[in-house]
């Protein structure tokens, strides 16, 4: 780890081989500030078209988004630069397996849109914990998951998503990690704490477009340059650094013999087939099924057929990450291979500052060095259009769990305004922690990015993945069972994350020292084994402890879901949208405020006219369509459809590649 990361210098190093400024020339420039001038307009449209008053209008978007924006914000939420600089990263290392962890995604966004989201919709909940405390009551599991939720939020996502957008800005302007990583927060920053969620989806919708143009161009560039796809194939197998180093195995070096299979052999694998199959769906089920970031947008949708569509939509463009991201990173090592498959530890800090590998500027160094004049800076939008939308997308869902379900419990009375205010301060103090744990991320899981996100994602999440499943689909699970679940679950994944990060994961010229029974089982079977051990402790637990009537789990269960008798909720909810209800204080204010009280109030939503009052008969009705999850027949059978097709697509591919 270079010495001048943790300092606050502008540039790099100067002893590194790379110091170059590459973007400094009219068209890249040009092309960067229309990028930003068109998202910030597309932010500003947003926040003007919709309303951000309320709690539901500023955190899910009023409830009134379609599929397509809906689909795209999936898929820009979840592909951040992380995925850029890491999923390349491992690619140039080991091969297109790891292409296999976008396309299980296929899979479960239909479970999400299918199982999860129908049962989510009808309990009328803003957020994931909610969910949790009227399916259980009590509020130790919900405060539990939103605490938990925040720490894999620093650890999986905020940290690394900005560790890798700052790797590309480093790469293309010589900058300074930490102040690559202010300047992008405060832009991102800007319209995520005013807008809400409608101008992150809008802006994600936006961001979408750019980053598959881009990344096709790139692409396009990088197959031209090694002369075809079977001729790039032959390569990457002859892909050996000239500087080997004295002493280091030659598996270290040289290319895998399965680099060019997705299922791979179950116990000597990098990435083995049964884990890569079922290991990687539990993971995928924590994320897809049960994450803030991801829920948050579907339960914004008009209806639940939008909510499909959207799932099929970011399906469809999930396959794109393989020929978009995997192949590049594996063209970079052909192209670079001295720097990009680097082993010597002395060689590697020379090239890009860290000795445990520089597989993470694979992609990151093909843009720079292939790219034309405008095209650069096109790509370097690319990279600020991932990072961005997977921050705003984290930065307003984590706003949300800490406001909704820890804020409420402290100040149970807070009017709108407050909990807005207090959301958006939360953000601030999210990055902070999240900019501190950079060091860690750049040095783990021998410099491969995305399998450092992993690891961490399959020590922390298969608990709250196993809770949510039996919640739904098992209504015999009560919160004795929940909770000491989720608590063992939690110590047992945190006794192994611990211990790996103790003894450090080491790389493959340096292997880590750490216990064989400990650090020995490979991250994605451990996902497999602690979901087991979850299950077996939430279901002995629950059935030693006294179960919950039907009548507390109308409509939170899958066997109860079309129940339309009233739900006697197991206790009330700690805050509700009238209670911020004195329109005599609000037309006050609004009589005696200066003009730049009323223009920092538009800015922050907060001045948007209060919304009348309604009936008891309104509040019902109203009620009743948020909750609604029923289909009109003709696009129930089109999604349906739609969700086979989807299907078979993604069993084709994975036979295709096996």
């Amino acid at each position: 780890m270079g010495a001048d990361y943790f300092g606050f210098a502008y540039v790099r190093n100067d002893n590194r081989k790379n110091v170059t400024t590459v973007i400094n020339n009219a068209a890249d420039i040009s092309v960067i500030v229309i990028y930003f001038l068109v998202v910030l307009a597309v932010g500003v449209w947003a926040m003007v078209r919709t309303n951000r008053s309320t709690v539901g209008g500023f955190f899910l978007a009023g409830r009134s988004m379609v599929w397509w924006p809906i689909g795209a914000s999936l898929f820009a939420s979840n592909i951040g630069s992380g995925h850029f600089v890491g999923i390349a990263g491992t690619g140039a290392a080991a091969g297109i397996a790891i292409g296999g962890f976008e396309w299980n995604a296929l899979v479960v966004v239909i479970i999400l849109g299918w199982l999860f989201v129908p049962i989510y919709i009808k309990a009328g909940v803003v957020t994931m914990p909610e969910y949790l405390k009227k399916r259980f009551g009590g509020q130790r599991i919900r405060i539990y998951l939103s605490v938990l939720s925040l720490f894999l939020y620093v650890f999986t996502k905020i940290s690394a998503d900005m560790f890798a957008g700052a790797i590309f800005i480093n790469q293309a302007l010589g900058l300074n990690i930490y102040l690559a990583v202010i300047i992008l927060l405060m832009i991102t920053a800007l319209y995520t704490i005013t807008g809400g969620l409608a101008a992150v989806i809008y802006t994600d919708t936006l961001q979408t477009i750019i980053m598959v143009v881009g990344s096709f161009i790139l692409m396009g560039f990088a197959f031209t340059e090694v002369g075809g796809y079977e001729n790039f194939k032959v390569r990457y197998m002859n892909a050996i650094p000239s500087v080997v180093g004295v002493n280091i195995s030659e598996k270290c070096y040289t290319p895998r013999a399965d680099a060019f299979h997705i299922f791979r052999d179950p116990i000597s694998g990098d990435l083995p087939w049964p884990g890569l199959i079922f290991g990687l769906t539990i993971q995928a089920a924590w994320y897809w099924c049960t994450d803030q970031v991801i829920v948050q947008r579907c339960l914004s949708a008009k209806n639940l057929s939008h909510v499909k569509a959207g799932c099929i939509l970011c399906g469809y463009l999930k396959l794109l990450p393989m020929f978009l991201m995997v192949f590049p990173g594996m063209i970079s090592r052909v192209l670079y291979t001295d720097e990009i498959a680097c082993v010597d530890p002395d060689e590697c800090n020379y090239y890009c500052g860290t000795s445990v590998g520089c597989t993470n500027i694979a992609y990151p160094k093909l843009v720079v060095d292939l790219m034309p004049n405008g095209l650069r800076g096109l790509m370097l939008s690319v990279m600020l259009a991932s990072l961005m939308s997977s921050l705003t997308s984290i930065f307003n869902s984590a706003s949300t769990l800490f406001t909704m379900d820890i804020y409420t419990k402290i100040r149970p009375k807070a009017k709108e305004k407050e909990l807005m205010i207090a959301g958006r301060v939360f953000m601030l103090f999210l990055i902070g922690v999240s900019i501190a744990w950079i060091p860690i991320v750049q040095s783990a899981q021998s410099g491969q990015l995305f399998d450092y996100i992993q690891s961490i994602t399959s020590y922390l999440a298969p608990p709250i993945a196993a809770v949510f499943t039996l919640a739904i689909f098992c209504k015999r699970i009560n919160e004795p069972g929940a909770f000491y679940g989720l608590c063992i679950g939690l110590l047992v994944g945190l006794a192994r994350m611990i211990t790996e990060f103790a003894y450090g994961t080491g790389s493959c010229v340096a292997p880590s020292n750490c216990p064989t029974i400990i650090c020995g089982v490979h991250y994605l079977y451990f996902a497999l084994i602690l979901f087991s051990l979850s299950c077996i402790l939430i279901v002995a637990i629950s059935l030693m402890t006294k179960p919950i009537d039907d009548k507390h789990l109308y409509r939170l269960c899958w066997s109860l879901r079309n129940n339309t008798e009233e739900r006697i909720d197991l206790e009330e909810d700690d805050w509700t949208e009238d209670q911020d209800s004195n329109s005599m204080e609000i037309e006050e204010n609004r009589k005696e405020a200066s003009f730049c009280r009323k223009a920092y109030n538009w800015f922050c939503g907060f001045d948007q006219g209060s919304a009348p009052k309604l009936t008891k008969e309104q509040e019902a009705e109203m009620k009743m369509k948020l909750t609604d999850t029923s289909e009109k027949p003709l696009w129930r059978n089109v999604v349906n459809a739609n969700a086979i097709i989807l299907l078979a697509v993604c069993v084709f591919f994975h036979g295709f590649f096996s």
